[in-house]
């Protein structure tokens, strides 16, 4: 009787050791395509960045299809990691694709978590800290403060979340990085507005003495 009792439980850790291995190579890929989404988003090529979300999204459904009776196993930490790296790719493409429009989708129309989505939406600022940069470098800085106060924005919603970090998983020290990143793009953003209006004043100056 041990035996067959042994047996079933055996079966069970095999079951549950094979969907904990299948789904860590699906969660690298996620993470990596993400990361490659992200790549092309701060090169504009936003077909090819939401082509590569899009295939994230089915492969986080199918994780989450292949663990749901391993629950130990869903929420050791590494399905959420690939969830907050979806999370962050999706956000950024929405505000960086959607110019006029920066209404992003929650945590429901992503499938995911809350912690999650709260993990992933902390690292969104430093994204938009290199995509304000990037405004920078083509002399456009005036464009990046939209982001800028976008940044404020996020970093404010996630003050809200003063839980202990059993619950929230780091928020706090992701929200910590968010304001030093904001008040390096601040300085960055009010540096390169100064200078563009000085070599404006210069230029109308010279223009009137020739």
């Amino acid at each position: 009787m041990i035996n067959n009792i042994t047996g079933r439980i055996k079966d069970n850790f095999k079951a549950k050791d094979k969907a904990r291995e299948s789904t860590l190579v699906i969660s690298r890929d996620v993470v990596r395509n993400c990361r490659m989404s992200m790549y092309n988003i701060h090169n504009g090529n936003y077909e090819k960045a939401f082509e590569l979300i899009e295939d994230a999204a089915k492969m986080l459904e199918s994780m989450n299809s292949m663990l749901k009776d391993h629950p130990d196993i869903y929420y050791s930490g590494f399905v959420e990691h690939a969830q907050q790296e979806f999370v962050e790719s999706m956000v950024v493409y929405y505000i960086l694709r959607n110019e006029n429009d920066k209404t992003i989708p929650g945590p429901d129309e992503l499938s995911v978590s809350d912690v999650a989505y709260l993990n992933g939406l902390g690292d969104v600022s430093g994204e938009l800290r290199r995509h304000v940069l990037d405004l920078i470098r083509q002399g456009r800085p005036g464009e990046g403060e939209i982001y800028l106060q976008l940044m404020e924005d996020i970093c404010n919603c996630l003050m809200m979340f003063d839980y202990p970090d059993a619950m929230t998983r780091g928020l706090r020290h992701k929200t910590d990085i968010t304001r030093s990143v904001i008040e390096k793009t601040r300085g960055d953003l009010t540096n390169a507005i100064r200078q563009q209006k000085l070599e404006k004043a210069m230029r109308e100056f010279e223009d009137r003495i020739n």
